[in-house]
């Protein structure tokens, strides 16, 4: 299974590399929509892994193609620029599956 990042940030693109997941930077809106569907269209990933900040860029486009495809998976990882999303893993994993840590 092939899983691809599209960060706005550099510094999250090396992180992932380490972590074995090929990575690109995009930071206009263009750029975005251009990855996406590239990595879609020719099914270069099943999973796709976009930071938060770079969703919000192209909010509608993202849910349009997470709604009308199975594949690839499209999950949102929070962005460190964006103030306030520290609990943001306790919090989603709290609000998916009930669990309390």
């Amino acid at each position: 299974m092939r899983t691809c990042l599209i960060s706005d940030n550099h510094d999250i693109k090396i992180g992932m590399r380490l972590a074995g997941i090929e990575g690109f930077v995009a930071r206009t809106r263009e750029e975005i929509l251009r990855l996406l569907e590239e990595l879609i269209e020719e099914g270069k990933a099943e999973i796709i892994i976009i930071t938060e900040k770079a969703a919000l860029m192209v909010e509608d486009e993202l849910m349009k193609m997470k709604t009308d495809r199975d594949l690839p998976l499209i999950v949102e990882i929070p962005s460190p620029d964006i103030p306030g999303r520290r609990d943001y893993i306790l919090r989603y994993i709290k609000e998916s599956i009930g669990l309390k840590i």
